[in-house]
């Protein structure tokens, strides 16, 4: 289709993609063993003794029973804070561990003596510390007294820990402002672009701006959203329109200043195809998911930066840079193969075909626009387009069948096609300075 006047569009809303945020490491693992002292000297492991594990820094208790092998562990307690781990048998004097912490790979061990089976309750540890005395009981002091090499180790636990919290927060605090400026981005793109419908273009300019403020923040947490570039696209895309338009209604301007206006158009026209390109590298660089809530987002993601990037590209090639048009065909030909509705995919090659012919490409033009007439013979813009490339490469060996096509779009165009008046007067131009008259062409069908 040979475009006069550009129309604004705006990708469906998307779902945003976040960083996860890692599972949180503040917790340790508690295991130990419990052994019996016999009467020859030698411990045997205890088994069914039951285990009460205090906190003492902040209240807090856990309980469980040693297995067969008298071993017991404790998946996750809190990392920080200090444990009593107190042991007791039916067949035993109660054993204790104080000041024991979790997370540094080193095993309680309480070892017990015979006797009457009583047990040692919290409160009793209390009174004791409080009189600087021991609880009855078989006393040992936890684990502080490591070795060199377990000290070594607890230390880079607690590194490892304290870097695992810090990226945490990150995360968090990323997904906050990718959040937090994906919505406020896409608030000012929906103004916008009503804005535009209204014909009001500094309101809509002044909105776009809004967004594109917003995406940037969004990436300046994480570039590497395609969500945030693809509707960053969008927003520069629409912006670039409204500027265009307006340098070309303006009357009022002299030379520098509408060049001015034009360049400035044209500097979003290239910062739009720069973010959609970078958002479709992202997409084509990550894993498809298998998640079915997963595939949904990500093929969301993938189509509306696809098309997105298309249409940046087919503006940017004909208002900006035509050496890029290769670019450009590529773009389209990932949309495309992606796009499901044939009315879209047809628009699509249409357009790609006349981003061709606007670059300059015109053998490269025809070429597209006669696939298309061979899948729909009576396709107006496609016999439209192919005779157009065919009268602009200049070639007069070409002009007659340049004649046919232009006759038959003439044939089967809606008296209110806006091309219809042009291509009639290249057919009398071509009669009159080429003596190229149309052919009588068997009447063309539409496939089925």
């Amino acid at each position: 289709m040979i475009h006069k006047n550009i129309l604004g569009t705006i990708a469906a809303a998307m779902v945003l993609a976040f960083a996860a945020v890692s599972a949180s490491a503040q917790v340790g693992e508690l295991r130990g063993h419990v052994y019996m002292q016999q009467a020859d000297g030698n411990k045997a492991p205890l088994a069914d003794a039951v285990i009460d594990v205090y906190r003492t820094d902040v209240k807090g208790e856990y309980h469980t029973k040693t297995n067969k092998k008298g071993e017991f562990v404790f998946a996750g307690l809190p990392f920080v804070g200090e444990y009593t781990i107190v042991a007791s048998h039916p067949t035993a004097k109660a054993g204790y561990v104080t000041k024991f912490k979790v997370g540094r790979n080193i095993p309680a061990e309480i070892t017990v003596t015979p006797g009457d089976g009583s047990k040692l309750t919290l409160d009793d540890l209390k009174n004791a510390a409080a009189t600087g005395s021991s609880a009855e009981g078989n006393a040992k002091t936890g684990n502080t007294g490591e070795s060199a090499a377990e000290r070594a180790k607890r230390e880079e636990l607690i590194r490892k820990n304290a870097e695992i919290e810090a990226n945490n927060k990150k995360i968090t605090d990323a997904n906050a402002v990718i959040n937090r400026t994906f919505k406020a981005g896409n608030d000012s793109l929906t103004a916008a672009v009503a804005a535009s419908k209204a014909q009001n273009a500094d309101e809509a300019i002044q909105k776009y701006t809004e967004a594109v403020t917003q995406y940037d923040e969004g990436l300046a947490a994480d570039p590497e959203q395609p969500a945030l570039l693809t509707n960053k696209a969008q927003a520069l895309k629409g912006r670039a329109i409204e500027k265009f338009n307006q340098a070309i209604r303006a009357k009022n301007l002299d030379d520098a200043a509408k060049t001015a206006a034009f360049d400035a158009a044209k500097a979003d026209f290239k910062a739009a195809s720069g973010a959609s390109n970078k958002a479709v590298e992202f997409i084509k660089a990550q894993t498809a998911p298998t998640d079915p809530t997963e595939v949904a987002r990500y093929n969301a993601n993938k189509y509306a930066a696809f098309a997105t990037n298309a249409e940046a590209m087919r503006l940017f090639v004909s208002k900006v840079d035509p050496t890029q048009a290769e670019a450009g065909l590529t773009a389209f030909r990932d949309y495309i193969a992606l796009e499901q509705d044939p009315a879209k995919k047809v628009k699509a090659q249409l357009d790609s075909a006349q981003m061709l012919l606007d670059s300059g490409a015109a053998d490269k033009a025809f070429t597209e626009f006669r696939a298309l007439v061979t899948a729909q013979p009576d396709n107006p813009d496609a016999n439209l387009g192919a005779g157009l490339a065919l009268f602009a490469t200049g070639d007069k060996t070409k002009f007659q069948d340049a004649a046919n096509y232009l006759q038959h779009f003439v044939d089967v165009a809606p008296e209110t096609h806006a091309m219809k008046a042009d291509a009639k007067a290249i057919l009398t131009e071509l009669k009159n300075t080429e003596k190229v008259v149309p052919e009588k062409t068997p009447p063309r069908r539409k496939r089925p």
